[in-house]
């Protein structure tokens, strides 16, 4: 195997005798003076002339498994659906939050539809019509809240007062039990300082929620800023926004274990002070596409994010994981995954090729440990019309296995997921599938929801079965289950953040396994001991039996320190106290 770069960014690939096949010859390293735009520490070729490097060793660089019959998982149809999402959200009443932008459905349609999970047998019984939401959510933000019900919360919007929106829904009912409460929302009383479509939003850890960047609605002027909920203080103007856009928006939001808040946006990232946002370090510059180490990977160029798992005792650095995404200009897709320790001041990008080339992918986290790549295209960029080729094929990401081996490739699909289609873990550990509004003119606006089953949910194994009482944990607590089935002798326990799915950001996403012991069938699983290695907020509990979770069951770790169940203290909302 052997590469080279012509005239700074034209690649070539082949094998090493194409070169002596073809008539070349090797030249002076001084021949090449071109510089390279990844990285303007080399050189990478010049006129008629390569800077060529070869694989040397007898393994290959990366290696894919192919898994076939239930290794390989599988899609299967769930649904009919009554809506093509915008953003979808599993309720810690066990039910799934569909929101959709206005003009998508009907036009009697209110916006928002839950659907029951144990009710997809009967369709009357497993969606309800919910109202209460005054504007669009097109392109808004999505969180759970950490206050004591788990309110879901949109921000921002289209154009007009939607682009202030703030809006709330007191997720109550149960599965299988009617559930009757709205979305709430009222601009008069309480709305976002700036303008915001196309922002990101993440609950810091104090409690209180952080929204980041944007655009002025319609295809506006940038909003390179941020601005805190509940309102404290000015917005705050960051110029790195303001030199990325329109490449950066959806950006990136994870608290680091050190405090420290890393964002991802266009192709740089940084770690940000929480206590005024100033930059306390730029990483690297994010690694794009062979022909293009400029590709990007927020929207348009969109690609897909994950913090890799943190496990007790905590002392390894978190990993950040980047899939995906497309170029300026040509929108040539991506086909990397990246990933960064961005604690660690020695370390750089990793780059890891996919079996295929993706745009607008969605990751959703597994409770094993794994990553779910799926949906999007294998050519453009994101918004309408602008994609084509839906690549049809699930990927499997596990980081326990070595660098370059970590990709498995899963099962196909029949449905294109294109523009605005979702992927989200349900509490029986089964990913949904939803969602596409391409507008191309090829592929249809997607009713259908599916799930995809990985390898554990098809292995007819039983799953096990836990009781749990104290479902509200403080930080470092020992909390007792009990196991009613199931070998305690290889089990673990997984703790999956409460999830917002959309257009590749899964805001909200941390997967953590805790402490866990057992004697007998009596238990203990201890909390994560701070807010910086587990945010205040609502997490899905899964015990393992070697790889087969159980369903899950909604636990708080942290409180809510922000006393956000108070706000906002007006008339149209019903808050549920602290």
């Amino acid at each position: 195997m052997a590469g080279g770069m012509e005239y700074g960014q034209e690649c070539y690939c082949g094998d090493v005798v194409d070169i002596e096949n073809n008539g070349g010859a090797v030249k002076p390293e001084s021949d090449c003076k071109t510089v390279c735009p990844g990285d303007p520490r080399y050189n990478c070729g010049s006129g008629a002339r390569l800077s060529w490097y070869a694989w040397s060793l007898t393994d290959p660089l990366y290696k894919w498994d192919y898994a076939s019959g239930n290794d390989a998982g599988s899609y299967k149809f769930f649904v009919p659906g009554v809506v093509v999402p915008l953003i979808t959200t599993v309720g810690i009443n066990g039910k799934i939050m569909f929101v959709e932008k206005a003009g998508t459905g009907p036009a009697n349609s209110t916006g928002a539809f839950e659907l029951d999970p144990s009710q997809v047998g009967n369709f009357s019984a497993a969606w309800r019509t919910l109202k209460g939401l005054k504007t669009d959510v097109f392109c808004s933000a999505g969180l759970t809240l950490p206050d004591k019900v788990g309110r879901q919360i949109t921000v921002g919007g289209w154009s007009g007062t939607s682009n202030f929106g703030v809006r709330l829904y007191w997720p109550d009912g149960s599965p299988g039990n009617k559930s009757v409460n709205d979305w709430q929302e009222n601009a008069s009383q309480i709305s976002l300082q700036k303008p915001r479509w196309y922002p990101s939003a993440m609950i810091m850890s104090n409690g209180s929620m952080l929204v980041v960047g944007g655009e002025v609605g319609s295809n506006g002027a940038p909003q390179p800023n941020l601005e805190l909920l509940p309102r404290v203080g000015p917005v705050l103007d960051m110029e790195w926004l303001q030199r990325t856009d329109p490449d950066n928006l959806y950006p990136f939001l994870f608290v680091l274990p050190s405090g420290g808040i890393f964002v991802g946006y266009y192709n740089e990232a940084r770690i940000l002070n929480p206590a005024d946002f100033s930059t306390i370090r730029q990483l690297p510059m994010i690694p794009g596409n062979v022909n293009n180490p400029g590709a990007g990977r927020t929207y348009p160029l969109e690609g897909a994010a994950m913090m890799m798992p943190q496990k007790a005792p905590y002392s390894e650095p978190v990993t950040m994981l980047i899939c995906g995404g497309s170029t300026i200009g040509n929108a040539i897709a991506t086909d990397n995954c990246v990933s960064i320790q961005p604690e660690n001041p020695a370390s750089n990008w990793t780059i890891e090729r996919m079996p295929s080339q993706r745009v607008m992918p969605c990751i959703a986290a597994l409770p094993d440990g794994t990553y779910l790549i799926a949906n999007g295209a294998q050519k453009g960029v994101a918004g309408f019309g602008l994609a084509n080729t839906p690549n049809l094929n699930a990927v499997l990401y596990d980081p326990s296995k070595p660098v370059n081996q970590r990709m498995t490739v899963m099962a196909n699909t029949t449905v294109a997921r294109l523009y605005h289609s979702e992927a989200i873990l349900m509490q029986d550990g089964r990913v949904l599938i939803s969602g596409s509004d391409p507008q191309d003119g090829k592929n249809p606006e997607e009713y259908r929801v599916e799930v995809f089953e990985p390898p554990y949910a098809l292995s007819g194994l039983p799953k096990p079965t836990y009781t749990i009482d104290n479902k509200d944990w403080a930080y470092g607590q020992a909390v007792t289950i009990t196991i009613t089935s199931g070998s305690t002798g290889n089990m673990r326990a997984s703790l999956m953040g409460a999830v917002s799915s959309t257009h590749g950001n899964s805001m909200g996403q941390r997967t953590i396994f805790p402490d866990f012991s057992c004697a007998g069938n009596s238990c203990t699983v201890v909390a994560p001991p701070d807010n910086k290695i587990c945010p205040p907020g609502w997490f899905q509990l899964f015990i393992l039996d070697g790889a087969t979770p159980s369903m899950s069951q909604w636990v708080r770790i942290g409180g809510d320190p922000a006393q956000l169940g108070k706000w906002p203290a007006t008339s149209s909302f019903k808050t549920p106290g602290v």
